[in-house]
């Protein structure tokens, strides 16, 4: 037997612990857990290659939906699929008490896996602008799947230790910022039972397997994807001073854009304004006359948000001007609807989680995290106009060894989106299994 499934014996012992008491040998229930665990984990990983092996692009997850739908059915859970596009909704009702939500992505990347794993994605297909792409789980969130299924095939199981309901979701388009936002435009809080709490978890690519990372209020960011069309009069290159170079003007309006975060925000209030992209022009001596700048904004606060966008217009419209540019020749700035809010996990439900994990894994295997710039559209489901208390939570996914290796050489790990990105199945699935586990049975357990 590996070391690893004798720190896996060691973990759901200690999960048991926690759950039902020192005494394992006279509280009922306390001998299924650890057997169920072992007994389900083959299934469950040969689910996860499956979900690695094929993976969909947002908006397109048909097939990944229907086998997640009928991996929740098998449990005598009651499915609705085709909400807001490919999202599934899973009700199981174990008598009074609370409605819980926990959720997972089903969506994948347009990423060419470099990993070499033999489970590795060969996936192609077209996106939505018709070109052909490779489309990988870079992500996890092929993880995070597996972890809500066998979390879902636990549950049943012990179904007697708990009561209430618990609604599970599949959600599409996590990766456009879109998904949430449809599924409750489709009654996701009003068709079907509304939770008293959200719960999700994410693979984190620079914590080791076997932990989980906590952060209290504030942990991802706002992202708005901002295009801006700087505008000119071009001509020949011989004879700038006939023209307006837009190309000038928007290096000027690059590096001034630099001043927002620097010199225009609180320093203790975190902030990102990043151009990721510059385009125009067709040839050597030739000035055009546009140049596009593609944008990344990330902000916490709604207030923050609304003043960045609007000083990226200012600073931009204020270059033009000084340009000598016509008010017709004035910059164009569009803001995306693909925006996700920030993720605020309720403080009170993130420690009373976190001191169920240190009782499940133990302290050395459960840390508090820093908020991070990321952006994930689980935030959605605690801003509606019930404040619903939500927690998303990071699941370690990368060997110790590796993690220990990039901490003395100083070179980074693979990280999210990346084509080497590769999560280690054991115990990573296990411990996101036993992590949703151990938080509805604290949340919903019976007294």
């Amino acid at each position: 037997m590996s070391k690893l499934f004798l720190s896996f014996g060691l973990l759901t012992g200690c999960l048991s612990a926690a759950i039902f008491g020192q005494d394992l040998t006279t509280r009922p229930g306390a001998e299924r857990i650890r057997p169920r665990m072992d007994e389900e984990y083959p299934s469950l990983e040969k689910l996860y290659q499956h979900f690695h092996a094929h993976p969909e692009l947002s908006f397109q997850e048909e097939k990944t939906a229907e086998r997640l739908a009928a991996e929740l059915k098998t449990l005598g859970i009651d499915l609705t699929p085709k909400i807001g596009g490919h999202g599934v909704v899973g009700v199981f009702r174990n008598g009074n008490g609370p409605t819980i939500l926990l959720r997972t992505d089903l969506d994948a990347l347009p990423v060419k896996e470099q990993t070499g794993l033999a489970y590795a994605s060969n996936a192609r297909t077209k996106d939505d602008k018709g070109n052909d792409v490779d489309v990988m789980h870079a992500c996890g969130h092929d993880v995070h799947m597996t972890a809500l299924v066998g979390a879902a095939r636990l549950l049943v199981h012990l179904k007697d230790r708990w009561h209430g309901t618990l609604v599970f979701i599949g959600q599409p388009a996590e990766e456009r910022g879109k998904g949430a936002e449809k599924m409750l435009a489709d009654g996701l809080f009003s068709r079907f039972p509304k939770p008293d709490y959200c719960l999700a978890l994410h693979v984190n690519a620079e914590m080791r397997a076997g932990t989980v990372g906590m952060t209290e209020g504030f942990s991802m960011a706002n992202v708005d994807s901002v295009d801006v069309t700087i505008r000119g009069a071009g001509g020949h290159g011989a004879w700038p001073h006939k023209t307006k170079d837009p190309v000038v003007i928007a290096a000027h309006t690059i590096l001034a854009w630099q001043t927002i975060v620097s010199r225009e925000r609180d320093p203790i209030e975190p902030a990102v304004v990043t151009v990721g992209s510059i385009h125009g022009g067709t040839k050597h001596n030739i000035i055009p006359d546009e140049v596009h700048l593609q944008l990344t904004v990330r902000s916490f606060t709604d207030e923050m948000r609304a003043q960045i966008l609007e000083t990226i217009n200012r600073i931009a419209r204020g270059q033009a001007l000084a340009a000598g540019l016509p008010e017709d020749r004035m910059p164009i700035m569009k803001v995306s609807d693909e925006f996700t809010p920030a993720s605020y996990n309720n403080p009170e439900l993130t420690r009373r989680l976190m001191e169920v994990f240190k009782r499940t894994f133990g302290e050395d295997k459960v840390f508090s995290r820093k908020p991070t710039m990321g952006g994930e559209d689980f935030g959605r489901y605690g801003r509606t106009e019930d404040k619903i208390p939500i927690c998303l939570f990071w699941l370690g996914s990368v060997e110790a060894e590796r993690v220990a290796e990039s901490e003395r050489t100083g070179k980074p790990l693979p990280s999210l989106h990346s084509s080497l990105y590769r999560p280690v199945p054991e115990p990573t699935i296990k411990t996101g299994v036993l992590a949703l586990t151990a938080a509805v049975l604290e949340l919903a357990e019976k007294k």
